[in-house]
């Protein structure tokens, strides 16, 4: 692709880069204090396109519905009502979840596994047609899982660069517009600066994989809730990890107003002895974002990490309590289905049931991003918590 170039900015003041050249020039200087070079973002074909996505999904009232579990995940929600772990199972699921009449009024994103994005409904119209119906931009889920990361305190790193070009020109001739990969940091683990630069590092080249073949790439370093931690701790893991993030992503020439964020909040680990408030969880986040995240970022789509339906829905309307500088909504998985799977059953007469009851998370987090939620009149079902220590996709 040509390197035709828009959006140019200098990373470092061009008076800084001269006076430094001029320390270079000192002997012995060079190694220690070499020369900044000025970034320059790259223009691709895609770059409007992309910049285009990006606000669609990140429109007021709106959010992404998150439903691109693995074959194995997917297996384990079923198996809680009942179910085996069988195509025609995960499909009739999701076919629930995607011909919901109305998603489109709270949803305007959902990221799907593989298996899905090529999948129809049962009378023939394909999963991708029935978001395009209620105006609902499909994603793809594009890593390869998380395995061990040799040197590390036994953490993570995500695999899945390699063929990612070829597989995400194939996902968007398939219809996706956007896509995910999902790394994770743990607290109680260290963070080492080796698994924190890994995940930086594969977060950048995904996404400037993804956007040179028309993805919008959502960046999804979460900051797991597994530990005693205070929240403290969580804020100063957090602003490590997205300082490297981005100063990666800068390296890589990604175009940040062709991207979406999906962090974790700011909470206390989830086995600490106090629990915080979503006025603090919302103070703490927001100041983490503030410090690191720029403005072009159209959306911070944030990921639920196990909190109960209520808990999330609560922490993003005390986020929105005032103007941001980006669209600050959700991108939520079991804080959206929860419900729903339980009132579905794998029953087709529940089906409707099901579907209103995926319409009441998706309008009241909806609402949260316009900072007009209430939990008055929530169900004791959608308070309960849904951490799992150690939890997979």
């Amino acid at each position: 692709m040509a390197c035709s170039s828009v959006f140019k900015f200098n990373a470092t003041p061009s008076s800084w880069i001269a006076g430094q050249q001029s320390v270079n020039q000192r002997s012995g200087s060079a190694a220690r204090f070499p020369a900044r070079r000025a970034f320059v973002v790259r223009a691709g074909s895609y770059t409007d396109e992309l910049v285009k996505t990006a606000k669609s999904v990140a429109s007021p009232g709106h959010g992404i519905l998150a439903i691109d579990e693995s074959n194995a995940t997917c297996g384990k929600r079923l198996a809680s009502i009942g179910l085996d772990n069988t195509e025609t199972n995960r499909q009739a699921y999701r076919q629930l979840l995607l011909t919901t009449p109305g998603l489109g009024d709270y949803i305007s994103g959902a990221i799907l596994f593989e298996e899905t994005l090529y999948q129809s409904t049962t009378d023939g119209k394909k999963f991708v047609d029935c978001l395009r119906a209620e105006n609902i931009v499909p994603g793809i889920k594009v890593d390869k899982g998380l395995v061990p990361l040799p040197g590390s305190n036994n953490e993570s790193w995500c695999q899945g660069l390699d063929g990612l070009a070829s597989r995400s020109a194939e996902y968007y001739k398939q219809g996706a517009r956007f896509a995910k990969w999902r790394t994770v940091v743990s607290i109680p683990c260290g963070p080492s600066a080796l698994a924190v630069k890994e995940a930086a590092w594969g977060l950048a080249r995904y996404a400037a994989i993804s956007q040179d073949n028309g993805l919008v790439p959502i960046v999804e370093p979460e900051i797991l809730l597994d530990g005693d931690h205070p929240i403290e701790r969580t804020l100063e893991v957090a602003e490590r990890v997205w300082a490297e993030v981005f100063y990666y992503l800068a390296e890589n020439n990604v175009i940040f107003e062709g991207i979406l964020l999906k962090p974790s909040m700011v909470t206390p680990g989830a086995e600490h002895k106090e629990k915080a408030s979503p006025e603090t969880i919302a103070k703490y986040t927001l100041t983490m974002l503030k410090r690191r995240v720029p403005p072009a970022v159209p959306g911070i789509m944030f990921l639920s990490g196990g909190q109960s339906e209520v808990e999330a829905t609560l922490n993003l309307n005390a986020m929105n309590q005032a103007p941001n500088p980006w669209h600050v909504s959700f991108s939520y998985a079991r804080a959206l289905q929860n419900t729903v799977l339980k009132t579905w059953q794998g029953r087709p007469e529940n089906v409707e049931a099901a579907q209103k009851a995926l319409l009441v998370r998706a309008k009241a987090n909806s609402l949260a991003q316009l900072g007009k939620y209430s939990a008055e009149g929530e169900s004791e079902e959608a308070k309960k918590g849904m951490f799992v220590k150690g939890y997979t996709y």
